[in-house]
């Protein structure tokens, strides 16, 4: 039997979402079980939704890292479209006033990692909803890598889009059960919010993919397996060096690699004896972002044991393995990518400086692990057993 999710539950009861003019931030992830496009589901039972808003990739997922669609009205359903992707504060509220709104509702698949989007776009909108005046609603899915929380937090000088709030990079909550802490902590600084999660029904924490029924969608472009959201805490740190992270092949965040990188450095991976993985050579040319082109000596990350494995630490782990072996030809990217002039956006993915610093001075695995920064402890406590 497969787990229920939050649209499930509303599109037997509609009324379980107040209001008449309902917005909703989505994109093709948001599924029925049969596959079904979720605004295409939800006009079926009632014509309350209005308008549909659209995070990173667009509603239809069909551009890359870093961009949205702009199409003004959606073909199938016929909904206007606002793209809220990079727009915050006063500018995204007048974008959601313009559609005269009487509720949010959000329903998109996360990857439980801090420095994947999705998250940001629904905490900017609930935010937005806040000072508006209307309710927020998030139709709960699972986190397909599961409850367990791992890696630093963050502190407010890396606060961006890769990261508003101080949760651990592995955040182990659903879209749901995060939405409620970030609203119970404005609360407490005197910001509250009208937030409401239609929870799941049959989810737990422990459960993989696999285990939840539901078909796989994937979330984004270079997020095509679950295997692919298993590694993301550990690979997505890739994005800040000088190493392609697998975007340009088939798979994306599997791989990590360039041109220098020696041919050995799998087994020289293996031999650290990481729990949960093993790594293989496996070289590609990517055909799109870094080393675009250039055959890249590369390894794959296989996680042979979900349970065992720890993404984050792997991920440092890997980056130290670098830094001691190619210490000429490794480098972090600069400043100025579409980021904070001066912050480096291996500093925005890691909540702070500590990972690139300590490296720099010598410092073991273990020592970057324990001078980073604690993630603050949670306000609230989950909405699904263990």
């Amino acid at each position: 039997m497969h787990v229920r999710t939050g649209l499930e539950r509303l599109l037997a009861d509609p009324d379980l979402v107040p209001g008449r003019r309902w917005g909703m931030l989505t994109n093709y992830t948001a599924t029925t079980t049969d596959l079904e496009f979720a605004p295409a589901a939800i006009r079926r039972v009632t014509d309350r939704l209005v308008a549909l808003l659209g995070p990173e990739h667009g509603v239809r997922g069909a551009v890359q890292a870093g961009f949205s669609e702009q199409t003004a009205v959606d073909d199938e359903t016929g909904l206007p479209i606002a793209d809220t992707y990079r727009h915050v504060g006063a500018d995204l509220d007048r974008l959601i006033a313009s559609h005269d709104l009487d509720v949010i509702v959000a329903d998109l698949q996360d990857v439980g990692t801090r420095f994947y989007t999705y998250a940001w776009s629904v905490i900017d909108c609930m935010r937005s909803a806040a000072r508006l005046g209307i309710p927020f609603v998030v139709l709960d899915r699972p986190n397909p890598i599961g409850g367990g929380a791992a890696g630093p937090g963050l502190v407010p000088e890396c606060a961006s889009f890769v990261g508003r709030e101080d949760i651990p990079i592995r955040h182990g909550m659903t879209l749901g059960e995060l939405a409620r802490e970030i609203a119970a902590r404005d609360a407490a600084s005197g910001n509250p919010s009208d937030v409401t999660v239609i929870e799941m029904r049959r989810w737990r924490h422990r459960m993989t993919w696999a285990d939840t029924g539901l078909p796989w969608v994937m979330p984004s472009p270079n997020m095509p397996t679950p295997d692919t959201a298993r590694a993301f805490p550990c690979t997505g740190l890739f994005e800040g060096t000088n190493l392609s992270e697998g975007r340009g092949t088939t798979r994306p965040f599997e791989l990590v690699g360039a041109p220098w990188l020696p041919v050995t450095f799998a087994d020289e991976l293996n031999a650290r004896e990481l729990p949960g993985v093993r790594f293989r050579r496996a070289d590609f040319t990517p055909t799109f972002s870094k080393h675009a082109g250039e055959h890249c000596v590369a390894v794959q990350v296989h996680v042979t044991d979900h349970g065992a494995f720890e993404p984050v630490r792997t991920g440092v782990s890997m980056l130290h393995a670098l830094h001691e072996r190619c210490p000429d030809e490794f480098a972090w990217l600069q400043p100025g990518r579409g980021q904070p002039a001066t912050r480096f956006f291996v500093d925005l993915l890691w909540g702070s400086e500590q990972l690139r610093t300590g490296l720099a001075d010598g410092a073991s695995v273990d020592d970057v692990l324990v001078r980073s920064p604690l993630a603050a402890a949670n306000l609230t406590g989950p909405l699904y057993p263990a």
